[in-house]
């Protein structure tokens, strides 16, 4: 895994100049600056998660309340929010989620390569738009399409942080 994601600052920034005010995550290496920056930042409520559903109610929440939320998660705690996902589409709610894949390119752990491989028509399935990132460039036009298809379009987007850009973990 990359050891810094000088990237990540950027998308940060972005985030916050977009009126986001609640970041919760379920701690993960992929999202470390992210997660760094919203502890370190009085104005962003920073929320640790138990278990990765607990996001989804927190976005409904925040948006009933007037607010902008991103959820940090790994690819296979996506498995964890389906039923949750239905809120999500019965409330129309815009939703963003971030994750940063496992299961996919240069993977060594088999026990993450059926989420990895399985997360893309999941997602779909639930009605999200899903977006993937391969290369440091399309970063900021991916989460800038992100952003505007949800708050704008009251869509249900998931940004797939790929392999290829985060580096794959060791086994």
């Amino acid at each position: 895994m990359a050891a810094d994601q000088p990237w990540a600052h950027g998308v940060y920034d972005y985030l916050k100049s977009e009126g986001v005010k609640q970041i919760s995550y379920v701690p993960d290496a992929g999202h470390r600056v992210l997660i760094d920056k919203s502890l370190a930042d009085p104005d962003m409520h920073s929320i640790a998660l138990t278990t990765e559903e607990e996001g989804v109610a927190m976005a409904a929440g925040a948006w009933l309340g007037g607010q902008k939320h991103v959820l940090l998660m790994q690819s296979s705690g996506a498995g964890n929010c389906v039923n949750m996902f239905s809120l999500l589409r019965l409330g129309r709610f815009p939703f963003v989620t971030i994750l940063s894949m496992r299961g996919d390119f240069g993977e060594g752990n088999p026990w993450q390569m059926p989420m990895g491989a399985s997360i893309e028509g999941v997602m779909k399935a639930c009605d999200f738009v899903v977006l993937k990132i391969d290369t440091e460039a399309e970063v900021m036009p991916t989460i800038k399409a992100a952003m505007t298809m949800a708050y704008k379009s009251h869509q249900c987007v998931a940004v797939l942080l790929t392999q290829k850009l985060l580096g794959a973990k060791s086994f």
